[in-house]
């Protein structure tokens, strides 16, 4: 099999590249900037803009996996560039190149996509794929956390000064990179199981982690006992207009971001489990968030 796969030199996306390598799959990666050669991978140099990029991309290739996409943007201009009409202009490559097979990398975001712009265009990326004609599936990750992530790294980093603030009250499910990378690959050979079909992974624990479990989680993952207080949502949307004026679009914290967090439910919904047939988390999540908090240490991160 070959692959054609945007957001390669992503978080995500650099998990991905790794199973692919353990599978022997010939991968066909899009990437903005020169990458160091690596055997399995051709660079196609662009990005989600640039049409005969994308279609040299697909050309060749006997499934399209597209995780590349917007997560932090100023305004809603910026997120649908990104998330919608790069999914077009991917999903249009793929037709002209005659890949059938397409598995779109969403977000739990799209199920409310009135809370934020971010969601908001996961939504609208989901619908594009799904009108498309393609032979297609979308994955719904939750919070996704592992070696090289920079999202859920600030709570790690929060938990060693034993003080990890969390939004107010609510439930989340999360997903180890290694498990996601798995499942994506999984649903990339095409069967009736995932045939137009939305799914929705996590960890395999039932009804989530509650804001203030999970921060316990990751304080034993660092070697502290943490106090995890839950903001109240105007705090936080205060706390993200600060974090905007001082670092900009830099910011990890945005209002947009504030919003979707706000969220009282992002577990996983159980209708839309993986079938087990196809796959299972196989990672403990105290032992990836211990062997994350490790990389983080090994790598110089904290």
């Amino acid at each position: 099999m070959t692959l054609a796969l945007t957001g390669a030199t992503g978080f995500v996306g650099q998990a991905v590249l790794d199973e692919a390598a353990r599978r022997g799959i010939a991968i066909r990666a899009l990437t903005r900037k020169a990458q160091e050669p690596r055997q399995g991978v051709e660079w196609i140099a662009g990005d989600l803009t640039d049409n005969d990029a994308l279609l040299q991309l697909a050309q060749g290739s006997d499934a399209v996996l597209h995780i590349a996409g917007v997560v932090n943007a100023p305004d809603a201009t910026g997120f649908t560039q990104g998330n919608v009409t790069g999914t077009k202009n991917v999903v249009e490559a793929a037709r002209q190149a005659g890949v059938p097979r397409f598995v779109l990398v969403s977000s739990l975001a799209a199920r409310e996509p009135t809370l934020s712009e971010y969601g908001h265009s996961k939504r609208l990326a989901e619908e594009v794929v799904q009108v498309s004609g393609l032979d297609w599936t979308i994955a719904r990750p939750p919070a996704v956390y592992g070696p090289r992530d920079g999202e859920m790294f600030e709570l790690f980093r929060a938990a060693r000064w034993r003080f990890v603030p969390m939004p107010p009250p609510g439930r989340t499910s999360i997903i180890h990179v290694d498990d996601l990378a798995r499942l994506l690959l999984d649903l990339v050979e095409s069967s009736p199981l995932v045939a137009e079909r939305i799914f929705e992974p996590d960890d395999g624990r039932a009804g989530g982690w509650t804001h203030k479990e999970l921060a316990r989680a990751i304080g034993k993952a660092v070697g502290r006992n943490v106090w995890a207080p839950s903001l109240p949502r105007k705090l936080l949307l205060g706390a993200a207009r600060i974090d905007r004026f001082l670092r900009g679009d830099k910011a990890k914290l945005t209002p947009d971001r504030a919003r979707y967090m706000s969220h009282p439910d992002w577990v996983s919904e159980p209708e839309r489990q993986v079938p087990p047939a196809l796959w299972r988390p196989a990672i403990e999540t105290y032992q990836g968030l211990s062997t994350t908090a490790q990389w983080y240490r090994t790598a110089g991160w904290m």
